[in-house]
């Protein structure tokens, strides 16, 4: 089954996403200087990535309006640029997503401060550029006890990668890890004395221990002892998760083996790894865990970013609606005589609603 997937075995290099440096005085000659000391301020290296690709996709349209060197950008250039991202269609026809927009331009403003902060510019063009407002968007979809267990019952833990994707799925479900951690996690970073996972250099390159629960640990350990020395007799780095040739998996993978399992188990939810973590999240708090404690496990700076999962972990919510709202009920309290009548008194009521949203259409009209 693994071997349908596109596997990719190369790990993201600390090398200059640009490759050799290109011509002096150019956008993408400062460029490849203003990545390059990024990478000598310890970002990471997907961070760095991230900014070369959305500084590649600007160089590319200031090449095309004949745009090579930062003095010949002015700001309704790159007002004209934001416009750009805002009307540009992909592939499949669909406008770049509001956060992707973001993206680009901040990294934009920040590579165009570096460049005037290094003496490049008399003046920053994009100092006062205005970002879109990003949405405040709540997880697209969390699994349900029953689904996640369905997901997890998929692999074939008769076959060695099959036992190696199960234990995989387990670590996802209890830790809510980010792929590129799962991916990064090394074998001696489980602690099934402590009952711990060591997260080592997670985003912003910080270090977290997490807890993993007793299930998980048992089939990683079950993965360790019979599968895991059979696919690491050519050469082993130390990583926990490896293909059969003992070769390293990058996230890109662990996203394609998890959506594989989604499909196979009838689930048409949008997510594969990431999916996974926000159900995490949502069963904690409706289990009752401090919004605190979850900050912890997923590794949020911020604890608003963790509290979009109390938007969606509605189970208290429900339970106050139903406990004080008089309408929560199909039955009133004292018996189920009124049961019949209260669903016609119901079905009455939503065509009244109907008939005065009717009413106020004609109206309006």
């Amino acid at each position: 089954m693994a071997g349908t997937l596109q596997r990719k075995q190369h790990r993201p290099t600390d090398g200059n996403p640009l490759g050799a440096r290109p011509a002096a005085g150019t956008l993408l000659g400062f460029a490849w200087d203003y990545l390059e000391e990024l990478r000598v301020l310890q970002r990471t290296p997907a961070a760095v990535l991230h900014k070369a690709k959305s500084l590649k996709v600007f160089f590319r349209w200031a090449d095309d309006r004949g745009l090579s060197r930062p003095q010949e950008v002015t700001r309704p250039m790159l007002e004209r640029y934001q416009r750009h991202l805002f009307y540009v269609r992909k592939g499949n026809g669909k406008p770049l997503s509001v956060r992707t927009q973001h993206a680009h331009l901040c990294v934009l403003r920040l590579y165009f401060r570096w460049l005037m902060r290094g003496g490049h510019l008399d003046a920053n063009p994009a100092s006062e550029l205005l970002l879109p407002r990003l949405p405040r968007r709540l997880p697209l979809a969390v699994l349900s006890a029953e689904e996640a267990e369905a997901v997890l019952a998929q692999p074939d833990v008769a076959r060695p990668d099959g036992l190696r994707d199960r234990a995989m799925l387990e670590v996802l479900y209890s830790t809510g890890l980010r792929r590129s951690e799962l991916a990064s996690l090394k074998l001696f970073d489980v602690d099934a004395s402590r009952g711990t996972v060591w997260v080592r250099l997670g985003k912003g390159r910080k270090d977290r221990v997490v807890p993993i629960g007793e299930r998980a640990l048992a089939w990683v350990q079950k993965y360790v002892d019979e599968v895991r020395p059979k696919f690491a007799l050519a050469h082993d780095d130390g990583f926990l998760f490896i293909g059969d040739a003992g070769e390293y998996l990058v996230p890109d993978y662990f996203s394609q083996l998890v959506r594989h399992y989604l499909e196979r188990a009838g689930i048409e939810k949008p997510g594969s790894c990431h999916l996974f973590r926000h159900t995490m999240a949502t069963a904690m708090l409706d289990g009752g865990a401090d919004v605190r404690f979850v900050q912890e496990m997923l590794g949020h700076v911020s604890l608003a970013t963790t509290q979009i999962y109390t938007h969606v972990s509605i189970e208290k919510l429900k339970a106050v609606h139903a406990a004080t709202h008089p309408a929560a009920r199909l039955t009133r309290a004292g018996g189920g005589d009124d049961q019949p009548r209260a669903i016609d008194e119901r079905a009455e009521l939503l065509e009244q609603l109907d008939a005065d949203a009717g009413d106020e259409l004609a109206a309006e009209r």
